[in-house]
């Protein structure tokens, strides 16, 4: 889905295909078929934005994957701008908690993947399109992180930036890095992204700002962006995103409530102002059994559907929206809603048309946001 900024720039805004398990390209074809093709008919849109997830192991599917890929997407009236590089394999298992970490940017796999999907993003990219993005791991885990690891993963994405030059070079199409703070990871603040990427080839590499994790970590999204600006580091991306907000947690009735939330396939790190500092645990259960005090809010990393305003972050999401595109100029241009969840959400869609409807409705609700600041939407 494009929209024209006030200044004259298309936005793009896709949805995040990490929702649908898929091992191989022929497999993501197949999941666009099944899913985004008719998110696109309910919204009646001439052409859908999708962020697609590609697996590692589906990258040496080959050239003719890839083709039979970028067919799939003309036939269908989808297009691909950005690509979800975070997960590296195995996101629909059945417990996925730490992996999703692994392999960190100081092992060369993690290297090689994201210059894989470099170069199926250039050969995916519309043809009046010459930008692409890609958002990975803030570079790991911070206990699976050390100062040797430090050095590796800085000369990995200084091999990355090298390689998108190449690419760039062969293709004719610009693809860049965006690292992504995550609560718990090495980078987990846009604060120490700022630190880490400020003069680290700010052509090809800087932040994917997720509103999920900017809320969670309590950073207003006015004051990351100021940060950024004053380090010299572009937002490459946003995605849409909103977490779990609970105001009283240590009453019976919100422990019920967040109970049903506590489910054992993705890590939900959660915070709470504690003596005016931000204090936390890595995962919903440990801070239900007494890791944190509950004398203050909750901010929960589990991603809800951002059209969803009950118990939710979207009063910061709607800020983040506003700062990234509601001035004269919009800080990024690649707008992905990455609710990848909705297989785990309590009373969750059931189905293809459940989950249809809730991606429609996300990219409604995002859509209007983004009219409502000046943005006008191209048919």
């Amino acid at each position: 889905m494009r929209l024209r900024h006030p200044d004259g720039s298309v936005l793009h805004l896709a949805y995040c295909s990490n929702v649908h398990p898929a091992d191989d390209l022929d497999g993501v074809a197949g999941q666009l078929e099944r899913y985004a093709t008719r998110v696109r008919e309910r919204l009646d849109v001439p052409v859908l934005g999708v962020g697609l997830w590609v697996a590692a192991p589906a990258l040496a599917d080959g050239a003719g994957a890839a083709d039979r890929l970028r067919a799939q997407l003309d036939r269908l009236g989808l297009e691909v701008v950005t690509l979800n590089g975070f997960p590296y394999t195995a996101f629909h298992a059945d417990v996925v908690k730490l992996d999703v970490y692994r392999p960190n940017w100081a092992d060369d796999a993690r290297r090689d993947y994201t210059l894989g999907l470099a170069r199926l993003l250039a050969s995916l990219l519309p043809d009046d399109v010459v930008e692409g993005s890609i958002s990975t791991l803030p570079l790991g885990w911070r206990s699976e992180w050390d100062a040797d690891d430090e050095a590796a993963g800085q000369r990995a994405l200084e091999q990355v930036a090298f390689g998108l030059g190449e690419i760039e070079e062969t293709t004719g199409k610009r693809i860049r890095l965006a690292l992504e703070p995550e609560p718990g990871c090495t980078i987990e603040t846009v604060a120490q992204a700022s630190e880490f990427l400020a003069g680290l080839a700010p052509e090809w590499i800087g932040l994917c700002l997720d509103a999920c994790h900017l809320a969670v970590q309590l950073e207003p999204a006015d004051g990351a962006l100021a940060a950024l600006a004053d380090a010299g580091v572009p937002v490459v991306k946003a995605q849409v995103s909103s977490a779990l907000r609970v105001p009283e947690p240590g009453g019976a009735a919100a422990r019920a409530f967040l109970d049903d939330f506590a489910e054992p396939r993705f890590l939900h790190q959660v915070r709470e102002c504690v003596g005016g500092a931000v204090s936390g645990v890595d995962d919903l259960p440990e801070a239900l059994g007494g890791g944190l005090p509950a004398s203050s809010e909750w901010r929960v990393h589990f991603h809800v559907p951002v059209h969803a305003a009950e118990h939710t972050t979207q009063d910061e999401l709607d800020a983040t929206l506003a700062a990234l595109a509601g001035g004269p100029r919009p800080v990024t241009r690649h707008l992905e809603v990455e609710t990848y969840t909705w297989g785990v959400l309590p009373d969750g869609p059931g189905g293809d048309d459940g989950l249809v409807e809730g991606l429609a409705a996300e990219l409604a609700w995002t859509r209007d946001r983004l009219v409502a600041l000046g943005a006008e939407e191209i048919r």
